[in-house]
């Protein structure tokens, strides 16, 4: 008959099914996880593949998130030693994936700056409760450490009884990381009101060696394949990305070609070059960049304009 040392040391050392809490913050974070990557790879199939940069942070993201998805529930069946990893990680990721939003929003990434969308509000608010469930999840005290068996540091005993305090943690990162994404979503353009750039006089600006066309404050003019002869099929998110330019505008001397403009759907008034709706990129930041130039986003590709038409 076993005695109760015997039993005692069983117990401490064999791995017992985890409790509801546990099961229900893994499967959660999880699906949270899964969820923002697929928003991802919505927007990298439909267009952010092109964007320079951005379009390879974009697919690791993708993989990122699916694959730590996964780890987080191959973890599940029982709490072993170790298992606060893959939550601890997948914690990180969508705090991590969060903030290279925001920095987007506010002072653009790589040439890119992102503006106010559904999916981006929706996938920042996603990643804020995946933090929470996998930051709590990753806390949990460890149900088998087979102390007896394996030597063990102090520090990982220490994260295998859990992390005494760490709610109160986890919510005030959370409180920080909301109030962070609400001030970036109301400071970042709307898609509801696109605000047409400034029109004035044309100038004419060299960019890898070509003549390009730039409005009154030096920023590129680009052009929008999918439009028609003068008429615009740019709105809501994409005049986001895309200004329309303000007409009329004045030609600089010895650029051929012909500003007019049209009227938008909301009533305002856009230039055209050669029948072609005029834009700017939020992309572009100062006189020379052309950030925007061969893209495909938003629905089409886009063109910069040179003195050739």
């Amino acid at each position: 008959m076993p005695t109760a040392t015997a039993r005692a040391a069983k117990e401490h050392s064999e791995p017992t099914a985890p409790s509801w809490p546990a099961v229900a913050l893994r499967v959660s974070g999880a699906a949270l996880l899964i969820a923002t990557a697929a928003i991802h790879l919505d927007l990298y199939v439909t267009g952010y593949r092109t964007i320079p940069t951005i379009g390879w942070l974009f697919l690791l993201q993708v993989i990122a998130g699916f694959g730590l998805g996964i780890a987080v529930l191959a973890t599940g069946g029982r709490l072993i030693k170790g298992g606060w990893l893959a939550p601890a990680a997948g914690a990180g990721f969508a705090l991590a994936t969060l903030g290279g939003y925001l920095l987007s929003v506010w002072i653009g990434l790589f040439g890119f700056k992102e503006v106010r969308t559904t999916a981006g509000i929706v996938a920042g608010i996603i990643e804020v409760v995946a933090f929470v469930a996998l930051a709590m999840l990753a806390a949990l005290p460890g149900a088998a450490r087979h102390r007896a068996q394996q030597p063990h540091s102090p520090l990982l005993d220490r994260l295998q009884d859990g992390v005494p305090g760490a709610a109160v943690g986890v919510g005030a990162i959370a409180v920080v990381a909301l109030l962070l994404l609400g001030i970036a979503v109301a400071g970042a353009g709307s898609t509801t009101a696109p605000a047409a750039t400034a029109g004035g006089n044309v100038q004419v600006v060299t960019i890898s060696g070509a003549s390009v066309l730039a409005n009154s404050k030096g920023l590129t003019l680009y052009t929008f394949a999918p439009d028609p002869a003068n008429k615009s099929v740019c709105y809501g998110s994409c005049a986001q990305y895309w200004p329309p330019v303000k007409g009329p505008l004045t030609a600089p001397s010895g650029v051929s070609g012909t500003f007019a403009t049209i009227k938008r759907t909301d009533g305002t008034v856009q230039a055209t070059f050669n029948g072609h709706p005029l834009y700017t990129y939020v992309g572009d930041s100062g006189k020379g960049q052309a950030h925007g130039n061969n893209l495909n986003l938003n629905g089409g590709l886009w063109h910069e304009v040179t003195t050739s038409g």
